[in-house]
């Protein structure tokens, strides 16, 4: 068993180009299924779609959430493909699985303001807070995701034209523009911290630990929750939250949803469009609160 899910493993990242989160992800989801048919003395070849529905069942515990069960049942899906490609099976009990209906939620965002306030907050007069800035400013520029601002070498940056290329999800690549305020803090940050930081083998990375290493996503999250916290936000706020605000500040200013798209990296365009109903709410705020007649009159309609 532990050879067919290594097996698996090597298939999601080399066949799928999952993202290493993804695939570790999915790895645990299938051990945490073989575990089971394991207790139930059951073999891989003899399951069932009846089988996998004992199984989600098991599973469905009170308090698991819809994604992360949705994401279990994604992980066997892909996993009995595999099976079937292989020919360690001839039928696929996924088949007739429905995956559960997942409620989408609207992103935490934050207003201009309340970004500007967390960028203000690191001390530019210290190496690592002249570095936290120019990764918050690049952070909200470009609409990046943690792992791929983590993930930065100098040579993604092309600061004559402004612009940086990442590597999202499956390794996709996109190229950015990065704006003025952004470019500004990272020249300041490369001309006067980064070699400071540098201890021998960096990898080019572009944002540098104490120890001269590559941040990790824990480190980082701590030093931007300091930084929230400074700022006097009160609701919770992640560093994906600048991801969101970027997305929903551009399609407040006017901007096309397939452009907003490209700038995200995602694959299907109603990922982007939940950030139109984030707009919608703030269109409505707007009214409500500025147009003579917005709010709900104690007059009765004549």
């Amino acid at each position: 068993m532990e050879i067919i899910e290594k097996s698996f493993v090597r298939y999601l990242a080399a066949e799928k180009g999952f993202a290493t989160n993804t695939i570790d992800a999915y790895e645990r989801d299938v051990k945490q299924f073989t575990q089971y048919i394991h207790s139930e003395k059951k073999e891989l070849k003899t399951i069932r779609h009846t089988d996998i529905t004992q199984y989600i069942q098991y599973i469905s515990k009170p308090g698991i959430a819809p994604a992360t069960l949705s994401r279990k049942i994604s992980s066997l899906r892909n996993f009995f493909k595999f099976l079937i490609e292989e020919m360690v099976m001839e039928e696929d009990p996924m088949v007739v699985i429905e995956p559960p209906q997942i409620v989408r939620r609207l992103p935490s965002v934050l207003d201009v303001e309340e970004v500007e306030r967390i960028l203000y907050q690191p001390d530019i007069d210290s190496p690592l807070g002249l570095r936290d800035r120019a990764a918050l400013e690049l952070l909200y520029a470009c609409g990046l995701r943690i792992s791929e601002l983590l993930s930065l070498k100098i040579e993604n940056i092309d600061f004559n034209e402004g612009f940086l290329i990442c590597y999202g999800k499956g390794e996709k690549e996109r190229v950015i523009p990065i704006g003025n305020c952004a470019i500004d803090f990272l020249t300041r940050y490369i001309a006067r911290v980064r070699g400071t930081l540098e201890r021998g083998q960096s990898d080019g990375i572009l944002f540098l630990s104490k120890r001269g290493k590559r941040i990790s996503r824990m480190g980082f999250w701590k030093r931007f929750r300091e930084y929230t916290s400074k700022a006097g936000i009160s609701k919770r706020v992640t560093p994906h939250t600048f991801r969101h605000s970027f997305a929903t500040h551009l399609l407040e200013g006017g901007a096309d949803l397939r452009v907003v798209q490209t700038l995200l990296g995602h694959n299907d365009i109603s990922t982007t469009q939940i950030y139109t109903h984030i707009t919608k709410e703030y269109l409505k705020k707007v009214i409500t609160e500025f147009h003579p007649r917005g709010k709900r009159s104690t007059v009765a309609m004549r």
